[in-house]
């Protein structure tokens, strides 16, 4: 099968022909249709991510597939049955084999496009702000990088939920993409200043960043008392330092977050999380944003619009 694999840590992917995976027990065999790419993708070619497998691998950590074969011990799932899978690696392939418990049934509604932009960006918007962050209607919502991914699905929640959202991103056009989504309040990283913007509008009383470097540190100036700042990501390439004596004078909460990491200390709640997502999704409340869909072989072209910054929300591979 055809294969986009890092064999080189900083080089661009190399397509091969590798032999199509067999389903261990507890797993099933995957036929790929769409993976949906992020910015992790970009740190695991450069040897930065958490986790860091040994080479050469398959790059793609969220797919959307048709089960094919079943593992030893599998019940859950079927022959034939569509499912979407946080895999960590392995989906930018023409099949993948994957435990069956990180695969979730995805409703008729939902493209593939769709369900390949939807289990990290929306998961990680959702966890942040309902389970961790316990955002409340009517609070006004800080969110960095608000035109990306995982920043834009913020903007759409947030909004969701009942808060007053501030969206901060570069340039007008992307501004207008977050306004689309939802954004009551515009800020342009590019000419504004963020902490004067925020605190004229009355405080952050939560921080959603998936940037880090100065804007974390401008963002933390502008908080109301008792905020709740969420750092998950360092898109800047900065991972901030943060002052103890600043959390100190306002009882500011930080909460370190990183979605993944559920799959493994908690998965009830991400399936919990999904639930609900899925059942936003088919009662027509969120919709993804997909600004690019590139097929397997222009993989590269596909993780430069990322790198460059020239995509808004989600960027998707089509495998077939």
């Amino acid at each position: 099968m055809r294969a986009m694999q890092v064999t080189e840590l900083g080089q661009p992917l190399v397509l091969r022909d590798i032999p199509t995976p067999k389903p261990a027990p507890g797993q099933v065999q995957v036929k790929v249709h769409t993976c949906g790419l992020n910015f992790g993708d970009l740190l695991i070619i450069k040897g930065t991510y958490q986790e860091k497998p040994a080479l050469p691998f398959t790059l793609g950590m969220e797919l959307c597939g048709t089960v094919t074969d079943i593992g030893e011990g599998v019940t859950t799932l079927r022959v034939g049955q569509r499912v979407a899978a946080y895999c960590g690696f392995d989906a930018l392939a023409d099949y993948a084999a994957i435990s069956a418990d990180i695969c979730v049934p995805i409703p008729d509604q939902m493209t593939d496009e769709d369900a390949a932009a939807f289990l990290i960006a929306y998961g990680t918007s959702h966890v942040a702000l309902d389970y961790k962050a316990h955002l409340k209607p009517g609070e006004r919502l800080l969110v960095l990088g608000a035109s990306g991914g995982v920043g834009l699905t913020a903007v759409e929640l947030g909004k969701l939920m009942g808060a007053e959202v501030i969206a901060v991103a570069r340039g007008d056009d992307k501004l207008q993409v977050a306004k689309a989504a939802g954004a009551d309040h515009l800020i342009n990283s590019e000419t504004d200043d963020i902490r004067d913007t925020v605190k004229s509008l009355g405080g952050a009383d939560v921080v959603y960043d998936p940037i880090g470097g100065d804007q974390f540190k401008s963002a933390l100036r502008a908080c109301r008392p008792e905020a709740r700042l969420i750092p998950l990501g360092f898109a800047s390439g900065e991972v901030p330092q943060i002052p103890a004596n600043h959390l100190l004078v306002k009882n500011l909460t930080v909460i370190g977050f990183y979605w993944g990491g559920y799959t493994r200390v908690n998965p009830k709640v991400l399936t919990d999380s999904f639930e609900v997502l899925t059942q936003w999704y088919v009662d027509g409340r969120i919709k993804p944003h997909v600004s690019n869909i590139l097929p397997l072989a222009q993989a590269n072209e596909a993780l430069d619009l990322l790198k460059t910054r020239k995509a808004t929300g989600k960027v998707v591979v089509r495998i077939d």
